[in-house]
């Protein structure tokens, strides 16, 4: 069984469509090395979830980023994933976290999603109010807006997994059968969150829509997208030029950079700094 995949499928005699993501192994990387609280965890594998929904609607070579900021007790949640659903995230917020529904924790803020394309002239971002008690209700209330298709998202996590379950209701769904989409509606929604967390995507859908015709899809692969980037960071303080960085140097005695959403940190020292800069074909900034 696939740990880490979302796998696409189609009601055919509903015109509904939906999708079904479980990750194991790649959340357990997202979240190494991090120490999030339980609440905060849940919230940022919810996201995931939802993340990897949406870009595997990618057709082509692209990324989409999508950030929650709120004034509450998790200020910031930020996912990535590209077109090959390879992802990466990360959280922000107070240390002591305690358990509550998502407006308690992230307070007033807004959703922002923004998809970058080499085939674009700049990116598309889209900002909206964080609206709704949960993680599911926010992003279906942003699908309601932006694609005008009623729209359910089921989802959980934990600390050993992240998983949900997408639908749609296509244009032609209520002439195919009136009553389709609440009952598909109502039969998701019987998924308990240790059902979403322990089953494979095929035995979910078995289990929720056993009197249903549905077409699956091959499932596409999830994976984990953090390499460290040493060359990236030099050309970095490269652009910052010598004395600029000599400074922070001199204050702090080494230059320390922090690669928030993949948990990196990258070390330099008084010789790294002078040989960086020897090395350096691009002529420092003035400023």
């Amino acid at each position: 069984m696939n740990d880490d995949c979302v796998q696409r499928f189609l009601l055919e005699d509903l015109d509904i469509r939906g999708a079904v993501v479980r990750i194991a192994p790649v959340w357990k990387k997202m979240l190494a090395g991090r120490n999030y609280p339980a609440p905060v965890a849940e919230l940022l594998g919810e996201m995931s979830a939802v993340t990897l929904l949406l870009g595997n609607n990618l057709k082509q070579i692209g990324r989409l980023t999508v950030q929650l900021r709120g004034n509450g007790p998790v200020s910031l949640l930020v996912i990535d994933c590209n077109e090959k659903l390879h992802i990466r995230g990360m959280a922000r917020s107070d240390d002591n976290v305690q358990p509550g529904p998502a407006p308690a924790l992230l307070g007033h803020g807004q959703l922002l999603l923004s998809l970058d394309m080499p085939s674009m002239r700049e990116p598309y971002q889209s900002l909206v109010p964080l609206d709704g008690n949960s993680i599911a209700e926010i992003f279906e209330h942003y699908l309601k807006q932006s694609e005008q298709l009623p729209s359910r998202l089921f989802l959980a996590a934990s600390a050993e997994g992240a998983a949900g379950i997408f639908l749609q209701k296509l244009p032609n769904a209520d002439q195919c059968d009136p009553d389709g989409w609440t009952r598909i509606e109502a039969l998701a929604s019987t998924a308990k969150k240790e059902e979403l967390l322990s089953l494979s995507p095929d035995e979910l859908l078995r289990r929720l829509f056993h009197e249903e015709t549905v077409r699956v899809f091959e499932a596409e692969t999830v994976t984990h997208d953090c390499p460290e980037d040493w060359e990236k960071v030099r050309a970095m303080l490269r652009s910052l030029g010598r004395e600029e960085v000599n400074a922070v140097l001199e204050e702090h005695g080494e230059v320390l950079i922090q690669d928030e959403i993949c948990n990196h940190t990258y070390r330099f020292d008084a010789p790294a700094i002078d040989a960086l800069f020897k090395a350096g074909e691009i002529s420092p900034k003035l400023h």
